[in-house]
């Protein structure tokens, strides 16, 4: 793997694919944001975005449907006090930069403006947490195919209960350049890719569906035969232990979280309610604790946008500013929120590298990256011996949560009952109901095997979609209320 240096390697692409194309240099941009500024506005940004994506997905032995796009253009943002006015535009050249620009002044405060616009760009570098790939290259149609064709085959193969496979594939090459007031001028190559295997195995006449799948900042050589196998296992497997499953009982009960992707509810159920927008507005259950303890002793959460060729990774957020791992919550005591430049700024605490955005057609937000908990010192065999009665949940499907007052649903997709601290027989339609304060308070082991999600976290705020990473040690969480079928 060669290194890069974002200064010079993705700052130079994104000039040759969103500025020289169009007649713009780095004066123009200046320019445009300084027409915002005849008013007091108190910080402007330009977005400029070039995405190529594609889905390839296999149904029933054959390729049915296949898409490729190509979108471009251009956010504008003005942002005064707590109000932001923005406007966005397709066609990138200077009289729609200047048209977008002049939109946004609405929001200007009357009187002349006292913040200096910067006179000159100031390229600065991110990190160099992945290559700047073009996944979409980096196989032909024939391979993308094959490859899907592959995962086909070896899920077939791998139990005869199963009855159909639908495989996926998809790829996307973003290259952003953010310019700012305050001469900043910044850009990124972010390459994602993502490969998905559902089965639907039967057994006297019950179906059942099972999923896996996995992906990062990659290009499609991340994807080996070893990889693909294991994701055809894992896809089989939830689908022949949910044909022997019996119903879940109900009630309030111990349950053991498995590692990995079960982080899924940390993300929803604690995640969101630590992004700044939600605690300045004092909308969150955890607005105005900061320093209070919100978790059990031994549980510390981080947001991690850092971590190399991951899903949520980035070398910038998009506002330009570095990723960062932040401790949000430290040994059960809350630390810190996740922050973009507005909130932090009116909320007097620290940027930390979270904002984000769908595309230019978007505003940015303070979103999650990567966010999980660290590891305890718990054998997860112990955790499981520990436990009398109780529910055993490896894999979830759908959750929500509503942030003002940490409730939240999760359905299990893979569970298993506890009978005197073994596993004993799988169970299905089990739902996790509670409370995310509560049931942080209520975990009492921590195992010492924490994993990262396999790299297919898609995160929702309001409207806005984009790829996030979760993780988590196996945890034993005491009283959480299980809705059944039994």
């Amino acid at each position: 793997m060669k290194p890069f240096e974002p200064n010079l390697s993705s700052l130079a692409v994104a000039r040759d694919v969103l500025l020289t194309p169009f007649g713009l240099d780095e004066g123009k941009l200046l320019k445009a944001l300084g027409s915002m500024f005849t008013h007091k506005v108190d910080y402007a940004d330009l977005y400029f975005q070039f995405t190529k994506s594609e889905g390839w997905s296999l149904e029933e032995g054959i390729v049915k449907t296949g898409s490729f796009s190509i979108d471009q253009g251009v956010g504008v943002r003005a942002v005064s006090g707590e109000r932001t006015a923005f406007s966005y535009s397709d066609d990138i050249s200077e009289a729609a930069l200047l048209d977008a620009a002049a939109a946004t002044r609405t929001i200007a405060r009357a009187g002349s403006g006292k913040i200096k616009i910067a006179t000159a760009a100031r390229p600065t570098g991110g990190r160099s947490l992945y290559l700047p790939h073009d996944p979409l290259a980096s196989l032909d149609a024939t391979a993308k195919v094959n490859l899907l064709e592959r995962v086909e085959k070896m899920a077939r193969a791998k139990d005869p209960r199963v009855v159909q496979v639908m495989a996926g594939l998809a790829g996307e090459y973003d290259v952003v350049l953010v310019v700012r007031s305050d001469g900043v001028l910044a850009a990124d190559i972010r390459p994602l890719v993502r490969v998905s295997v559902t089965v639907i195995a039967e057994q006297n006449g019950r179906r059942e569906v099972g999923s896996s799948g996995g992906g990062g900042r990659y290009d499609y050589g991340y994807f080996s035969d070893e990889l693909l196998d294991q994701y055809a296992t894992e896809a089989v497997k939830s689908a022949c232990v949910n044909l022997e499953a019996r119903p879940a009982p109900a009630g309030p009960m111990t349950i053991v979280l498995g590692p990995g992707w079960p982080g899924v509810l940390l993300h929803e159920a604690v995640g969101h309610g630590l992004e700044g927008d939600f605690n300045r507005k004092g909308s969150s259950a955890y607005a105005g604790r900061i320093g209070e303890r919100v978790a059990a002793k031994g549980v510390t959460v981080v947001d991690d946008g850092t971590l190399q060729d991951r899903r949520g990774s980035l070398n910038m957020d998009d506002e330009g500013n570095p990723t960062q791992c932040t401790t949000l919550i430290e040994d059960g005591i809350l630390k810190g929120y996740i922050q973009d430049t507005m909130n932090a700024r009116l909320m007097k605490m620290p940027v930390t590298g979270n904002a984000r955005r769908e595309s230019f057609a978007h505003l940015p937000m303070p979103r999650m990256t990567n966010t999980y908990m660290l590891a305890g010192d718990k054998d997860p065999e112990e955790i499981l011996a520990s436990v009398k009665n109780g529910l055993y949940a490896v894999n979830f499907g759908g959750g929500q949560v509503d942030i003002t007052n940490g409730k939240f649903v999760f359905s299990a997709s893979e569970a298993y009952m506890i009978e005197n601290g073994k596993i004993s027989y799988p169970v299905k339609g089990a739902t996790l109901i509670g409370n995310g304060p509560e049931v942080m308070n209520n975990i009492s082991m921590i195992g010492n095997d924490m994993r990262l999600d396999s790299g297919v976290g898609v995160c929702g705020k309001e409207g806005q979609s984009v790829p996030v990473g979760v993780g988590q040690p196996t945890l034993r969480i005491d009283g959480v209320t299980v809705g059944g079928t039994g």
